[in-house]
């Protein structure tokens, strides 16, 4: 199949859970035969990357339009340079999707989360999501949800039917460690959280819940936000020796961190499947995470929940536990993710849907 992939900000991932799926999903479907494209926002030196044609088309970089003005301007110059069924990505890019549709184009789209709900959004950002939520109930072909609440949501608030396709995540440990040690950590010495430096990921709460726990081990805070330096500011404002905050990490760096980590602190409370959180327990990491539907579908009894008050007390709490303990509940997260999230049974799952859509 030809099979175009629009609403993201392109691969390498260098940004967030999208990309990733982009790099992941593309590269795979690529091994296996069919030829895609992948709409980009950054310009690389290289057309093409593992086997992946890369298409770079302009954007206007602004919070409020990136997304949007980059998926209108591909979706126009995918009209002209057909494909057997698009992919698109992100539920703001639902009216999006009609356009292919009118020129017999099939088109999917990944809505992810309840994006509206997310602080950074003035109203009208939140009006556009809650347009778009509509719109994804009829303007693409099929929609698909990354989790079974975000599908359950659509269900009972507009009676629409979805596919349900889980985000998935490499398994196993990497053995290296020296990124780790050039950030000044030490493997399993370390608290770990990841996400974007956004108010509801809550890396501002996490840093100060930690500061109250009396332990010599670290906390790495990883991310960034390209439109949140006054909160990053607050995150980074602190006098803890302990606390790590060295921006955005991704390739080997990310894989070593989460492979060495004492414990994975989730604490993202808005979104569908979140990528860091199975990431982590791929990796076989010790996981807390925010005790939210979503998060709570993905973790289960391989992790331990908490609510805003209690993550000073669960963190002393892991630190208190047996190692026997702390192997357990990373033997259940490893094992959860392998059962139910391995990127090649979630490639699986959309070339079955994209040959259907496709014919």
């Amino acid at each position: 199949m030809r099979i175009a992939l629009l609403g993201t900000r392109g691969i390498p991932a260098n940004y967030g859970g999208f990309e990733t799926f982009a790099e992941e999903i593309s590269t795979r479907l690529s091994a296996r035969g069919h030829e895609l494209t992948v709409y980009c926002r950054e310009r690389l030196r290289e057309p093409t990357y593992r086997g992946v044609h890369l298409q770079y088309l302009p954007t206007i970089r602004h919070k409020y339009f990136d997304t949007v003005a980059h998926t209108c301007v591909s979706t126009l110059y995918l009209l002209g340079h057909r494909a057997d069924v698009a992919l698109y990505c992100n539920g703001a890019n639902a009216i999006f999707t009609l356009w292919p549709r009118m020129v017999g184009i099939p088109v999917a789209l990944n809505v992810d989360g309840i994006e509206r709900r997310r602080k950074k959004w003035n109203r009208m950002a939140k009006a556009w999501y809650l347009v778009s939520e509509w719109l994804a109930t009829f303007c693409p072909t099929v929609v698909i949800t990354d989790a079974l609440t975000i599908q359950e949501y659509y269900r009972q608030r507009y009676g629409k039917a979805s596919v349900f396709i889980p985000y998935g995540a490499e398994i196993g440990r990497t053995e290296g460690s020296e990124k780790v040690r050039e950030l000044g950590l030490e493997p399993g010495r370390y608290f770990l959280y990841v996400s974007r430096m956004e108010p509801e990921n809550h890396p501002l709460e996490v840093r100060q819940a930690f500061e109250t726990v009396d332990t010599a081990l670290k906390l790495a805070l990883v991310g960034d936000a390209p439109y949140a330096q006054d909160y990053i500011r607050r995150i980074r404002d602190t006098g803890d020796p302990r606390v790590v905050i060295p921006g955005a990490i991704y390739g080997e760096g990310y894989r070593q961190l989460g492979s060495h980590c004492f414990a994975y602190i989730h604490a993202t409370e808005v979104g569908g499947t979140h990528p860091a959180l199975i990431e982590a327990m791929g990796r076989g990491a010790l996981v807390l995470y925010r005790d939210t539907p979503e998060n709570a579908e993905v973790a289960g009894d391989a992790g331990i929940p908490f609510e805003s008050a209690e993550l000073a007390d669960k963190i002393r709490g892991v630190l208190e536990m047996s190692e026997e303990q702390r192997r357990e509940y990373r033997r259940r997260a490893l094992e959860r993710v392998r059962q139910r999230y391995s990127w090649d049974a979630v490639t699986d799952a959309y070339e079955s849907l994209l040959r259907k859509l496709a014919g």
